[in-house]
């Protein structure tokens, strides 16, 4: 019997990859005594440099706190840093709709969140195209499929929708196709305030009940060099009154948007993410924040960004050891600039997430499909990523210590010279005891020809349309369209809700 004829009647590895812990202890790139001086040099920017805030709501609640406000630049004494470090939480629970899809949200889990805010689509059977309703959907039930994709993410826009209606769709689509918990860009109070009722009516629960639990995540990015825009500041006050989730992220490119070094780099998010993290707890104290860091380089010829570079894994790192001086969970992120599914975009993505597994990121987003630096949503490259994924998540699994696994009967039976291909050990495990890869082609020059000596690109397409065609709704999403179809039907009939500029 082939090896191919094997994998069609063995039954699939029976491991889990939907709750990850780190495997490996995190590591240091800065000294400690470095990373204590950005800390220090970061609260004396936002105390005597100030940050500018766009939003007069939000200039007023630093301003009652006790910050020095003139005009629109805030000036936040590190006092008042100190406490909104002190009481945030630094851990939570990320809601599902069942509890084995909850996350718990602290140093130490690993959770990876696909490619997302890309406003195109592109897939070898159809080609580079604007991101649409269907490829929304499709992403979706993708994302749903693959248990190693733990968070929703909008990774292809749809942008055939309205921007004023674009949020009932996304939550629809996240809501009837997938029980993992899902996200919502802050685009203004009206947008915000639906999807949480939206989300509230579709999981069943109570304002109190939604309030008091954590159910939606969003990315509030900073506008770096300092300064927060309306939208970001509207979107942190809003999910920290309803308990829901910010994830506080300047996009800091080293060389354009921050400094060229990487310490000034990391000063800046730093600074950046404090105050976003100081603003969420003065709107409500205990409300769930996460640091987040998303640093990487410019190409210094072009100006465009950069990832997967030693400069990224290192500010990726650094990014980590600011956060456990807080003590807070944080967000970092992979991706690649490359334009294809190539060996630059593997390599890229791949480097991201051994920088984020080094960090020991809670979070790492843009995990799998980024392509053109967040340009496109790539379907081919959504499936080799997910090997690496989930080669991390099998690296996460525990090891083997039983007495059994020391595999004496085989050892002592085995002659020198002989083989372990029939022995006890192996004929009772063989069918799972590795990892069968879900791109990766073993077999050698002569069956991989016979077999059409495609590519892993080529082979990723069927991979996506399989998953598609096996893809099932979970059975908690049966009854959601009853609860929030006329409730979307009635808010699209009064000409949806506009998006703050």
């Amino acid at each position: 019997m082939t090896r191919r004829a094997r994998r069609q009647i063995s039954p699939p590895r029976a491991l889990r990859y939907r709750q990850l812990r780190h495997p490996f202890a995190p590591q240091n790139y800065f000294s400690e005594d470095h990373i204590q001086a950005i800390h220090n040099q970061a609260l004396h920017l936002l105390e005597e440099k100030g940050i500018k805030i766009l939003l007069p709501e939000a200039r007023e609640i630093f301003a009652q706190a006790g910050a020095r406000v003139d005009d629109d630049m805030v000036f936040i004494g590190r006092d008042i840093v100190l406490a909104a470090i002190a009481s945030a939480p630094k851990s939570f629970a990320l809601k599902g709709a069942t509890a084995d899809r909850d996350q718990q949200y602290e140093l130490g889990a690993q959770i990876f969140g696909p490619a997302g805010g890309c406003p195109n689509a592109t897939d070898a059977l159809r080609g580079r195209r604007p991101g649409s309703s269907e490829t929304f959907l499709e992403a979706t039930k993708l994302q749903h499929h693959f248990d190693v994709i733990h968070l929703l993410g909008p990774s292809a826009e749809p942008q055939d929708i309205p921007t004023n209606e674009r949020h009932y769709f996304m939550m629809e689509a996240q809501l009837l196709h997938s029980d993992k918990p899902p996200s919502i860009y802050a685009r203004g109070r009206a947008q915000t305030m639906e999807a949480f009722e939206i989300l509230a009516l579709a999981r069943g629960v109570s304002d109190a009940e939604f309030k008091d639990n954590v159910w939606i995540k969003t990315v509030i990015n900073t506008n770096s060099p300092r300064l927060i825009d309306r939208p970001m500041a509207q979107g942190i006050i809003d999910f920290a009154r309803h308990g829901q989730m910010t994830i506080i992220t300047p996009f800091c490119l080293a060389g354009a948007m921050a400094p060229i070094t990487l310490s000034g780099a990391l000063t800046l998010q730093h600074a950046e993410s404090l105050a976003g993290i100081t603003l969420s707890q003065l709107t409500r104290t205990g409300a769930p924040v996460s640091y987040g860091g998303f640093a990487s380089n410019v190409n210094m010829k072009s100006g465009s960004p950069a990832f997967g570079t030693p400069e990224h894994v290192k500010l990726t790192i650094g990014t980590g050891q600011l956060a456990r001086l807080i003590g807070f969970p944080f967000r970092v992120a992979a991706g690649s600039a490359s334009n294809l599914a190539d060996a630059q975009g593997a390599n890229e993505n791949t480097m991201g997430l051994w920088g984020a597994a080094q960090a020991g990121a809670t979070l790492t987003l843009h995990s799998a499909g980024w392509l053109e630096g967040g340009l496109s949503f790539g379907f081919e490259k959504f499936i080799n990523d997910l090997e690496a994924l989930q080669t991390f998540a099998e690296l996460a699994q525990p090891a083997e210590e039983g007495a059994q696994d020391l595999a004496l009967a085989s050892l002592n039976n085995v002659a020198p010279g002989g083989h372990f291909f029939d022995a006890v050990d192996t004929m009772e495990r063989y069918a799972d005891a590795f990892y069968e890869p879900l791109v990766a082609d073993l077999d050698n020059f002569g069956a991989w020809c016979d077999n059409g000596a495609m590519s892993s690109m080529q082979r990723a397409t069927g991979i996506w349309q399989q998953a598609l065609r096996d893809y099932e709704t979970p059975e908690t999403c049966n009854d959601v369209a009853s609860r929030i179809e006329g409730y979307i039907e009635k808010r699209r009939a009064k000409g949806g809700a506009e998006i703050m500029n």
